[in-house]
């Protein structure tokens, strides 16, 4: 079990936590995670409401669960309410955190949509669809550093970055389903092997 933090958060603490995930909603272009490494900066980094263990597994709990994979901001809101007091306060980190996260994006994807569709034919529209790829596929290694850097013992980990190399090589060159790889490396981890 992760050392939990004694915190002590006032109004203002909990308004500037719903506020730095709404902000964040509208960087979520590839989805919440492409955010995480901002959300490690402001959490763990900057205000110290959440120690290094608690971010990754609320990262790792919430991808391995079934379900959307923002649980896991519900799992950061939650940790940061346990480690300010108790259930009460999980409850409301998990309501700041989910509701800054989903109202704005939301939205936003609501009405674009709406327009994108009608104005599909727009180059425009189609050049700005195109613009995204690259900045997602960015993030999204960005977000992956992130998790990878709390390995970095090369003669202890070298099971992990290989398993790592080995399942980056079969996604981009096979059309390997990625629960094959998801299942190969829970058997892994079950074995203790990873």
């Amino acid at each position: 079990m992760t050392q939990a933090l004694q915190l002590t958060l006032g109004a203002g603490d909990w308004l500037e936590l719903f506020l730095h995930f709404f902000s964040l909603s509208l960087l979520a272009v590839g989805g919440a995670i492409t955010t995480a490494p901002d959300m490690h900066r402001y959490l763990v980094e900057q205000q110290h409401w959440l120690t290094e263990s608690q971010f990754t597994a609320s990262i790792a709990i919430a991808q391995a669960a079934p379900g959307p994979n923002v649980l896991f901001v519900a799992l950061m809101g939650w940790n940061v309410g346990l480690n300010a007091g108790g259930i009460a306060a999980a409850l409301l980190g998990m309501l700041a955190t989910m509701s800054g996260i989903l109202l704005p994006s939301t939205t936003l994807t609501y009405l674009a949509a709406r327009w994108g569709h009608a104005n599909r034919e727009l180059r425009a529209v189609r050049a700005f669809k195109l613009g995204l790829a690259p900045i997602v596929i960015a993030l999204l290694i960005a977000t992956g550093w992130i998790l990878a850097s709390a390995h970095q013992q090369p003669a202890q980990d070298w099971p992990l970055w290989t398993l790592t190399l080995v399942c980056t090589l079969l996604v981009w060159r096979t059309r390997l389903h990625l629960l094959w790889l998801l299942a190969g490396g829970a058997l892994l981890g079950w074995f203790g092997w990873v």
